[in-house]
């Protein structure tokens, strides 16, 4: 890849999360490449590719079965910005004023947040845009040399995750960058540094105004890192998680019990990703969403609703009220809603042999047992289809309430004849 753009006459390197990983002894998940050709350029040299974003344009190059992100370095604004109202582009703000940078190339929120991003430049311009010193690292595979323009390398040395440039502007350009950086304090056993720290005290509010759909590709990244746990707790020390999940925070201030299932689901998940296991997000937001789910409930039922009813009625305000922060597809929205449905027909222990066949039985059975390990009393309903699964419990006798089977008529022969047999 950076061989093919040098022999075009293009300047490349290794960049980013790739380099820091190799620097520091670990086997890099992905590789991206940082060049001097443009976007198009790119794209004309490699058969297998595509242009992607508008906000910040890349190249996604197909390698066999990798894709490499290649992306353009980037350069400094222009220094007067126009104003501009009618920008008409489809962005994280689209309501937001914007102003304009005369190479129609950057547009900015008034609030500082970057809606487009693509003044080109050189390699020292490029370093010194990226969000942290630890990934403004270059890779130079002829020289076999590093190419660090701020601190990197030796920030890497002390373990410290330190913005590049002034990071209250840096996070006001792009609010994402706080939670990459607890995302990256996490994955890297980090420290911030305190002027990130501060900042973050300052600006963490302007997550807000981040759109929902990228907000869940940010938040399946801080989750399914194998450093769940450790996430949450950053997310709650920095007071990002109540802006993330502000039901489940309030709901976990209430009960704070409730925190004990958000906390065993992240360990497990964690415990799964080391084992090389997969991962379902349904089973995850299942969780985090489970203790304002819960609140709500009991909230209806104490208007009278059935215990099922309000099950299903609070399980929509809830999920209506986070997709507004943090989209959830479909996909797993649905699995969510269906753990949450069976967990009050396991805790009947009703119809086990038609139960354990649903397709979601294991993982609301899973989350049964979360919850008791969590420290809810659900009067042993786990032990017990632990048991009911491995042949050792018989189902439970049927109801005297329940209504008798219905005794099938005995058809006559036609013709109305019957017959003797003989």
């Amino acid at each position: 890849m950076v061989r093919t753009l040098r022999n075009a006459g293009f300047e490349s390197y290794l960049v980013g999360g790739c380099v820091r990983d190799l620097l520091l002894g670990h086997p890099p998940k992905d590789f991206d490449v940082s060049t001097s050709a443009h976007p198009g350029e790119v794209h004309d040299l490699f058969r297998r590719s595509r242009i992607v974003g508008r906000r910040f344009q890349i190249v996604h190059v197909r390698s066999g079965r990798e894709i490499i992100e290649v992306s353009t370095f980037r350069g400094h604004h222009s220094p007067g910005f126009d104003s501009d109202p009618d920008t008409g582009e489809g962005t994280d703000a689209e309501e937001e004023p914007v102003e304009r940078s005369r190479q129609e190339s950057a547009v900015c929120a008034t609030s500082g947040m970057l809606l487009r991003d693509n003044v080109f430049g050189t390699v020292e311009e490029d370093a010194l845009r990226r969000d942290f010193t630890v990934n403004g690292l270059y890779y130079d595979p002829d020289a076999n040399t590093v190419l660090d323009f701020s601190t990197g390398v030796e920030d890497l040395g002390a373990r410290l995750l330190r913005v590049v440039g002034d990071p209250a502007q840096r996070f006001q350009e792009d609010p994402v960058r706080m939670i990459r950086a607890i995302r990256f304090a996490a994955k890297l056993d980090f420290v911030i540094d305190p002027f990130a720290v501060a900042a973050i005290a300052r600006c963490r509010h302007l997550i807000e105004g981040v759109a929902a759909a990228r907000m869940f590709d940010e938040i399946l990244k801080l989750l399914l890192t194998g450093k769940g746990e450790k996430t949450f707790g950053l997310l709650e020390h920095h007071r990002i998680f109540e802006l993330l999940f502000p039901a489940t925070a309030d709901a976990i201030r209430r009960v704070p019990m409730q925190r004990n299932l958000v906390t065993g689901a992240l360990r497990n998940s964690d415990d799964r990703i080391a084992r090389d296991r997969p991962v379902t997000p349904a089973f995850l937001f299942a969780a985090l969403l489970w203790p304002p789910m819960v609140r709500r409930m009991q909230l209806l039922e104490g208007k009278g609703e059935t215990p099922v009813a309000a099950l299903h009625e609070a399980s929509s305000d809830v999920i209506t009220a986070q997709v507004r922060l943090i989209t959830i597809p479909r996909r797993f929205a649905t699995p969510m809603r269906e753990i949450w449905d069976l967990q009050h027909r396991l805790e009947s222990r009703r119809s086990p042999l038609r139960l354990v066949s649903h397709p979601r039985f294991r993982a609301a059975y899973d989350f049964l047992l979360l919850r008791e390990q969590a420290g809810e009393d659900l009067g042993g309903a786990g032990e017990w289809w632990t048991r009911q699964q491995a042949g050792e419990e018989p189902p439970l006798p049927r109801s005297p309430e329940a209504a008798p089977a219905r005794k099938r008529r005995r058809r006559r022969p036609r013709g109305g004849a019957r017959s003797d047999g003989g």
